[in-house]
């Protein structure tokens, strides 16, 4: 069969597969209005540590993971797989803006945890309704697609912030009150995606059979093996907060970060489509194992930055790791699992990648904090590179693509 990325005109994507993109990027939308201040809100209003940094962004994905294995295994058992996805989007986006009120860190830490566990609960089944709507040979585009549209969001929400600074607060600092208000304008894209959630996206027709009777052990041993080697991968890619802080130790501008961190995602969302086509029609492993050498040489940079005009530049080439990796993940996961299984296996790769990001997250802080960004940068950049070299060293019948479900 032709690939879809080979034809002149390429199929159309599925409307669920549009119409979760949609939510994507109302959710995003709101969450990264809040996510550039947070690292600041969180040391200089609320005077936590750099190290009570990485352990909340660990904890809050960790605290989650179990919830994402729970979540992926019951989306394989129950009949329908939307009522997760609406319960987790709901969650999230009803917590989210309460940052507002947070007085000390562990009010922070709670409210982050709830958001997490939102994500948490609708990941797996997300994941699993996209791989459902979609043909074999679309599964990278698809994927890539909806992680495009999830970045849009993250464009769109920094772009947003920066019009409504200078507009309620003038050129003057960012003060508490400042901080608080902003949170409370990221609800009204939050409660947005929860409405598109509701009304446009439809559970595709399905046998019952293969939601019935999943067992963990239909996902075979190249699944572990590779779930494996994300998670290793994982251990060095802490929390992006701390990118925030490098940059913010370098010079750059409060208002400047909002401005880095819309480049970085216009760049995910460019590459993220044409990435996870793609990936549809080339090893998908080759192209996570060149997206993990470029994150190695992004955190050398940031290791060895030294001036405001490095931060831009290393977050542009951020985002092409994230645009030839995402997607390209996901559509991975979907080939190697029959369809009875894709809910669990999404649940596992959610979940072990969820319980790496708390010792990378913890230990990259208090690196930072015992002996500065270089040594802790350097950590991620040699796992990436001996992740890389694991991923394409495995047998290639390994990552076959499931043509056949169930």
């Amino acid at each position: 069969m032709a690939d879809a990325a080979e034809r002149p005109h390429a199929p159309a994507l599925p409307r669920n597969v549009i119409w979760l993109g949609v939510v994507s990027f109302l959710n995003d939308f709101s969450s990264e209005i809040i996510f550039p201040l947070l690292p600041l809100f969180f040391t200089a209003v609320l005077h936590g540590s750099g190290a009570a940094l990485g352990a909340m962004e660990g904890l809050v994905e960790s605290v989650s993971s179990f919830l994402k294995l729970a979540s992926g295994r019951l989306a394989d058992r129950l009949p329908r797989r939307k009522p997760l996805i609406v319960a987790g989007y709901s969650l999230a986006s009803l917590a989210r803006p309460l940052l507002a009120l947070a007085a000390a860190p562990w009010h922070a830490v709670a409210l982050r945890v709830l958001d997490r566990t939102g994500k948490g609960i609708r990941g797996a089944p997300r994941d699993a309704l996209i791989a459902d709507s979609v043909s074999p040979d679309q599964r990278g585009r698809a994927f890539g697609f909806h992680r495009a549209m999830d970045h849009m969001g993250a464009i769109a929400g920094p772009v947003t912030a920066l019009v409504l600074i200078p507009l309620l607060f003038g050129s003057r600092e960012l003060r508490e009150g400042d901080y608080r208000l902003l949170f409370w304008i990221a609800a009204v894209p939050a409660l947005a995606s929860i409405a598109v959630l509701l009304l446009a996206v439809r559970e595709p027709p399905h046998e019952e059979r293969l939601r019935k009777e999943t067992d963990d052990a239909r996902l075979q041993r190249p699944f572990w093996w590779v779930l494996g080697i994300l998670v290793l991968f994982t251990l060095g890619n802490s929390s992006d907060a701390f990118l925030l802080l490098r940059a913010k130790s370098l010079g750059v501008s409060t208002t400047s970060l909002y401005l880095i961190w819309a480049l970085l995602h216009v760049v995910k969302a460019a590459l993220s489509t044409p990435a996870g086509a793609l990936s549809d029609r080339v090893p998908r492993r080759w192209l996570i194992a060149g997206g993990w050498l470029v994150y190695a040489g992004v955190y050398w940079g940031f290791a060895a930055a030294s001036e405001p005009l490095h931060v831009w530049l290393l977050f542009a080439a951020y985002g092409i790791y994230f645009g030839m990796v995402e997607g390209t993940e996901r559509a991975l996961v979907t080939d190697m699992v029959p369809a009875s299984a894709r809910g669990t296996a999404f649940g596992w790769y959610h979940a072990a990648i969820g319980i790496a990001a708390l010792p990378a997250s913890a230990l990259f802080g208090l690196l930072w904090d015992w002996r500065g960004p270089a040594l802790a940068f350097g950590l991620g950049a040699g796992l990436a590179l001996v992740s890389a070299a694991l991923l394409l060293a495995i047998p290639s019948d390994w990552t076959r693509r499931v043509e056949v479900e169930g």
